[in-house]
């Protein structure tokens, strides 16, 4: 009776007092594994990310400056990254010492203990062990505000280094007075240029006891310490206030914290948390289910992060000093990633701040010439792929949220899509993106299909009938890549489809993922999707053998796919929408189970509670959408999938003080969404011609020897039209084929498309084209080291064909050879004169590909003993971040006869120390195109 009575008591107290929530956080769940969370003090979309430093390496697993396996804290900075790939920030760098001040980290730095640690919303402290100081650390939106107390007499120090984890471009510390002084730090990391001031105020006397100055090339002071004597006990408290523009800014941005009241501070935060995540209010008495839950709204809350100073300035993507007039302006958009859940979430119950991220994103695009993929500190990192802006665009317009000018996101939107780079150029002339065009392009085309659906949906509203009919064609362009034989989107190579082929390989066809976790990416169209695959049943089989696989991918070793259900990977964002589609099929039990197991399993309270990468809150929406029982499958479309609710009931305060009491049997589809869905009419957007898919263009080689026969195919009942193209006949126009193979003799360009019968109307596909090559010569090789089977470039001919790859490897034209020399014996069939010799190598260091160390040719006339001709030694610096090619040529000064020429290439064997793969066991890659003998 006793316990059932304190569980009524916790339940009433979490229902209708309900205003604590965030106790209920526990910033410490993704500092562990693989989730890149940080653990610091901050609130709601801050600007302050007051967290402490304990990898200041770049390593992935250290991307948000903090991971719970480590020991050993350097400092405390104002800025971190919420669960990303790639390392940033780690800004304003703090750190308390106690007796002779140094700036050698090794020496500042301090051990720690977990059993000393505390992180809560709003609020983190920690002892040093090496320097017996409590640090104590909670935030305003724009000043990070410290307390460290002294548990020993002597000199204590405070030390500001600004060379700390990204590279300094240019560092200014200036002292006001003995209680403030002023910084200025521009870095370049994943964002290339950026910028930060910082007004730093002590609440005590402090004396500059020391000062790092730079080199004299170009003097600047990278770090000075401030000291002061100190009796045991004794507190020191700091505010540092953040501006993107300026020191003024800094200076107006400290008037947030006009006292020096920790306490205070802290208590503020701590409300400003309990208001955001009362917006969702669940019933629960588990604990732990609690802490999960609403940890997960937090970690949707910490980003984007508010960029502009109290009074509105703040740095453009120009670098120029602009007003948000308005609205907020923010930086740090995941946008690969947050478009699918975190900003849907938003649209729910953050509208303001959504049509804020959208102003931001029409900002952007204004002053840096196209709308954000993945922004940092008004950066453009380019990183990841699409251009998702226009889905976050999209489904707010859809939603009916207003505060943006939607006439300006469709012209933004539309200039993406209008673009010739990424492989967006191939993409809109034939359809579709090949490898020979672009590498992941697989992953693009499809994402790029989603995205131009969502401009369609723009188009829609705005009454724009030719642009909306335009952009659905190229939604389908999906098509163009799906293989109807196996039943998977599939990388297409020379009008092709890529040989071989393993759905569960991870290779640079696909972002972060392999087929099977690409071939359900069809949002805008999943009728159509169904369709392709056979109907319902066939498509139920085709999710269910996806779930029930091995949990094995094969290929390139990918950090990011983890959360393994079969080859769903929970882990990462391709995979999060596949669950819901059993809905679509009639099937919402089978949603259930699999959302309801992700739920059980992939997401605990504890620090390594996450089973991928945070990503700027989207593992987390993920969790907080499903928990209520919804998902976003199709952002644009203004309706919410439905599933069974993971708690009893949910309200929802919605920004209009209007609430909202979820249970199972509440529908939920149109939650939070105004009347404009039925205004707009969105079942018009079945009103758009379908589109032919191209055809398949056959043959056993890129390159062959005397003749070559080609097909052409296509699944459906149609017609053929094609041409062939050589020097001498490059313009002819395109005629029938009938369903006899094509037969080549010299280097030719085939074009081909394909006209299917609709009642009397032809519809015809986009043109593909294929290029083969009539070999240089009749030479054979016999490769003696073993290819990555990633890496093969077409098998062994793809080194003597006479095609030369560029720098971009991705796209399969190079052989990879990792841990190993290269040797290959090249047979010219009879003896020769012989006086050039060529092999061309490639280095991308960043990808571990690097220069062999030195080649070697010989000649021998029976293919057993070798006279070494020449060895010459490689001249590109390893250090050398452009990717680059390099011939090893050797021209002989007298003929050499002979009939066999062997090619040996010296690997660098384990990378250097120097290298970000270090010390990892990374071995290095040779890469290796084409051998070149005359």
């Amino acid at each position: 009776m006793k316990n059932k009575l304190s569980s009524l008591v916790f339940l009433f107290s979490t229902l209708v007092l309900g205003q604590n929530y965030s106790k209920y956080v526990n910033p410490m769940i993704g500092t562990d594994g693989h989730g890149h969370t940080y653990p610091g003090a901050t609130v709601p979309f801050g600007m302050v990310q007051l967290s402490p430093d304990t990898r200041i390496d770049g390593s992935w697993d250290g991307c948000s400056g903090y991971h719970y396996s480590d020991k050993t804290i350097y400092g405390f900075s104002h800025t971190h990254l919420n669960g990303t790939g790639v390392s940033d920030y780690g800004d304003i760098m703090l750190m308390p010492t106690i007796g002779e001040p140094s700036f050698d980290n090794k020496i500042y730095s301090s051990t720690f203990s977990h059993q000393n640690e505390k992180a809560s919303a709003g609020f983190y402290s920690v002892k040093l062990d090496k320097h017996n100081i409590d640090v104590r650390l909670t935030t305003s939106t724009r000043v990070g505000f410290h307390e460290y107390t002294f548990n020993q007499n002597g000199l204590a120090n405070i030390i500001l280094d600004l060379n700390h984890r990204d590279k300094l471009l240019e560092g200014r510390i200036r002292v006001i007075d003995e209680k403030t002084i002023e910084v200025f730090r521009r870095s370049e990391a994943w964002a290339k240029d950026q910028y930060i001031y910082a007004r730093i105020e002590f609440n005590q006397k402090m004396v500059v006891s020391r000062v790092n100055n730079s080199n004299s090339e170009n003097p600047q002071i990278t770090g000075m310490a401030f000291s002061k004597q100190v009796k045991k006990g004794e507190k020191i408290l700091v505010k540092v206030s953040l501006s993107p523009t300026s020191y003024e800014g800094g200076k107006l941005n400290s008037s947030e914290i006009k006292h020096w009241d920790f306490e205070k501070v802290k208590k503020e935060a701590e409300l400003f948390w309990d208001k955001e995540l009362s917006k969702i209010q669940i019933t629960e008495t588990n604990k732990d289910k609690l802490a999960i839950f609403y940890t997960a709204l937090y970690h949707t809350m910490v980003q984007p992060n508010i960029a502009q100073d109290i009074d509105g300035k703040y740095r453009g993507r120009d670098n120029e000093i602009h007003v948000a007039e308005g609205f907020d302006y923010y930086s740090v958009f995941s946008l690969w990633d947050t478009f699918r859940a975190a900003h849907p979430l938003y649209t729910l119950i953050d509208k303001k701040r959504t049509a804020d991220f959208i102003n931001t994103f029409l900002k952007q695009y204004e002053q840096g010439g196209r709308l954000p993929v993945w922004e940092l500190a008004s950066n453009e990192t380019d990183c990841m792929i699409g251009y998702h802006s226009v889905s976050v665009m999209a489904d707010a317009m859809a939603k009916g949220i207003t505060g943006f000018d939607y006439e300006k996101a469709f012209e933004a939107a539309k200039h993406s899509a209008m673009l010739d780079h990424l492989g967006l150029n191939a993409y809109k002339r034939q359809g579709f993106i090949s490898m020979d065009d672009e590498h992941e392009s697989v992953s693009k085309t499809l994402e790029y299909a989603y995205d131009d659906w969502c401009i369609a949906q723009m188009a829609q509203i705005l009454n724009k009938k030719e642009e909306y009919e335009y952009f659905m064609k190229r939604s389908q362009n999906w098509k163009n890549i799906f293989d109807w034989n196996t039943g998977f989107m599939r990388p297409k190579k020379n009008g092709g489809w890529d040989k071989p082929f393993d759905p569960r390989e991870i290779n640079n066809n696909f972002t972060e993922g392999n087929s099977w976790q690409y071939s359900f990416f069809v949002p805008q169209d999943i009728p159509g999707m169904i369709e392709a695959y056979g109907g319902n049943e066939k498509f139920e089989a085709k999710l269910d053998e996806m779930f029930n696989s091995e949990s094995k991918t094969t290929g390139r070793e990918q950090v990011d796919v983890t959360g393994l259900i079969g080859q769903y990977a929970h882990g990462n964002e391709p995979s999060h929408h596949m669950a819901y589609l059993y809905n679509y099929i009639g099937k919402p039990e089978k949603t259930t189970e699999k959302v309801h197991y992700i739920l059980n399993n992939f997401y605990k309270n504890t620090p390594d509670g996450l089973i991928g990468n945070e990503d700027c809150g989207q593992m987390s929406a993920w969790y907080v959408l499903s928990s209520m029982g919804i998902y976003s499958v199709t952002p644009g479309i203004p309706k919410w999938q439905q599933t069974k609710p993971f708690f009893k009931t949910i309200k929802i305060n919605f920004e209009d003080d209007k609430s909202e009491l979820l249970n199972e049997n509440f529908d939920k589809s149109n939650l939070g969404i105004t009347d404009i869905y039925i205004k707009m009419n969105f079942h018009r957007m079945a009103d758009y011609k379908k589109i032919t898919s191209v055809p398949v263009i056959e043959a056993e080689s890129k390159s062959f020897k005397d003749s070559l026969e080609i097909d052409i195919k296509h699944p459906n009942v149609g017609g053929y039209w094609y041409r062939i193209l050589t020097n001498s006949n490059d313009d002819i126009p395109f005629k029938q084929l009938k369903r006899e193979k094509i037969t080549i003799n010299e280097t030719s360009k085939v074009e081909a498309k394909f006209a299917s019968f609709n009642g009397e109307m032809l519809e015809m596909s986009n043109t593909i084209s294929a290029t083969f090559f009539k070999k240089p010569n009749n030479y054979t090789i016999e490769i003696k080291s073993t290819y990555n089977p990633q890496y093969h470039a077409g098998g062994n001919d793809g080194l003597l064909d006479g095609i030369n790859g560029t720098t971009n490897w991705r796209k399969g034209d190079w052989q990879g050879y990792q841990s190993q020399d290269f040797e290959a014996v090249v047979d010219l069939q009879n003896a020769k004169e012989l006086s050039n010799f060529s092999a061309t190598f490639l280095q991308d260091q960043r990808s571990w590909i690097l220069m062999p160390t030195k080649v070697e040719y010989y000649s021998s006339s029976d293919n057993v003993n070798f006279t070494l001709i020449t060895s010459i030694a490689n001249d590109i610096d390893p250090k050398k971040d452009e990717n680059t090619i390099k011939d090893f040529n050797f021209t002989s000064s007298k003929p050499i006869n002979t009939r066999y020429i062997k090619v040996k290439a010296y690997n660098l064997g384990k990378l250097p120390e120097w290298h970000l793969g270090f010390p990892f066991d990374g071995d290095a890659f040779i890469f290796i195109d084409e051998i070149t003998i005359k």
